[in-house]
């Protein structure tokens, strides 16, 4: 009998079950917090950590994790599920179908070149502010893109989620990740700005190159339709403009309005019903297409709350503070370079039990500080290495369920995704290395 690659929900429960044995074989431990009131959060005090008391979680605390999960990531779990109905409804007005045709007859003999573009809006979205969940109710469209260009469902995901963490990781205004470390770092916010744009360009130059050169399809034949595409509709005009105007407000709420979760599944909500009515779905009509789109990105959320649920189980054990105490603690005695290494492949390695960016800086920058200062190192560097190392390793994690659930929206296993990525995901490494090392001497 031959053995197929798990489910992506058979690989979650899989780590909600490694990190409940876990809490068994790591010994439990704590830093002291203190409210940090520039940024509203508790931060950890260098120096505190302490053994404690061993709290192993048991198995019906195991099960009750995954409820408690999807609660406790109730606000994504129900932004995917709107925001997958919203774009269901401007799909079935037809508003999509003819944009996509229009676009792709413009490009046709410059597939390269429309590639490109679509990976530079991600990644700027991605930097200015850390765009990743939201992209699961897009893959549907970015699935009919690629495939009517002719290149590999994978290639639709890097180019899309690809460039976004891209754009999170490199970038000098993602406001989940670098600001908030820069902030708890006290550093100049959007300091270094320059230098990591050009670190930012040579990583999101070289992943457009890859999947142009190895996304395309190879055996079976390309779906695009050379003829011309018949004309938008005044109505598909005015969808597609309000699609657009959503981001727009979307992005400004996010940077101006203090806008969370909640605020975002209101405006496409309302987009969605602006959109049927545009479209002349009806009353029903709009109805059914929303019901259509919240059950096909439900089992998306799903896997978003599971993967909640493995840091749950993590902090209901007290060994997340163990990690990060065996992970770091031996950096300061390093050469500079190597610390400088050192430090974010250890961000990298936290990143799987600790998913969240803005959690780990808020874990991790109170006690890098002092080490850097220690050591002579720059407190700009602590930064980039938090950012590169986490963010990158979004691209990987399976503990990262914006990740897998984009992988299950689209139709693509895991295995395929690491598969397909895992080399240029080696070479941004080596570009976020280089960028960290030379930091020292430079910033």
């Amino acid at each position: 009998m031959k053995l197929s690659f798990p489910h992506p929900m058979i690989i979650m429960l899989s780590f909600v079950l490694l990190a409940t044995v876990c809490t068994y074989l790591i010994p439990s431990g704590e830093y002291d917090r203190v409210l940090d009131e520039d940024t509203g959060r508790e931060v950890v005090v260098q120096g505190s950590y302490k053994a404690i008391e061993n709290s192993p979680v048991s198995i019906g605390k195991m099960f009750l994790s995954v409820p408690e999960g999807i609660i406790e990531g109730a606000e994504i779990v129900v932004l995917i599920i709107i925001v997958g109905g919203a774009f269901y409804v401007v799909d079935k007005t037809g508003a999509f179908q003819t944009g996509l045709e229009s676009l792709i007859y413009k490009f046709k003999n410059a597939k390269s070149y429309l590639l490109a573009i679509i990976a530079i809006l991600f990644a700027t979205a991605g930097a200015l502010n850390g765009l990743q969940e939201e992209i699961i109710a897009m893959v549907p469209i970015l699935m009919i893109l690629s495939q009517r260009i002719g290149y590999k469902k994978v290639a639709g995901i890097a180019i899309s989620l690809g460039a976004a963490l891209i754009g999170g990781a490199f970038g000098p205004t993602n406001p989940f990740s670098v600001l908030i470390a820069q902030k708890i770092a006290e550093v100049p916010l959007f300091s270094a700005g320059m230098y990591r744009m050009i670190f930012l360009v040579a990583a999101l130059v070289f992943w457009i190159i890859y999947v142009i050169k190895t996304g395309k399809v190879k055996t079976l034949e390309v779906v695009s339709k050379t003829e011309k595409p018949a004309n938008i509709s005044t109505s598909h005009s005015f969808i597609l403009i309000l699609v657009a105007i959503t981001f727009i407000v979307m992005i400004y709420g996010l940077t101006n309005w203090g806008w969370d979760y909640n605020e975002m599944s209101a405006i496409f909500f309302a987009m969605g019903l602006l959109a049927g009515f545009i479209g002349k779905l009806g009353i029903n009509g709009t109805a059914k297409a929303y019901s259509e789109g919240f059950a096909e990105l439900i089992f998306a959320g799903i896997i978003v709350g599971l993967a909640r649920s493995i840091y749950l189980l993590l902090q209901e054990g007290y060994i997340i503070d163990t990690i990060i105490y065996a992970l770091f603690t031996p950096i300061e005695t390093l050469p500079l370079g190597l610390s400088a290494f050192g430090m974010m492949m250890a961000q990298a390695i936290l990143h799987i039990p600790v998913p969240s960016t803005s959690g780990q800086a808020v874990l991790t920058m109170p006690l890098l500080t002092p080490i850097a200062d220690l050591i002579g190192m720059s407190r700009q560097v602590v930064v980039l290495a938090y950012q590169y190392g986490a963010g990158i390793m979004d691209l990987v994690t399976p503990s990262n369920g914006g990740l897998m659930a984009i992988l299950a929206a689209a139709g693509v296993s895991y295995k395929e995704w690491i598969e397909y990525a895992w080399r240029p995901i080696l070479v941004i490494f080596i570009i976020a290395s280089i960028s960290v090392v030379l930091g020292i001497y430079v910033l």
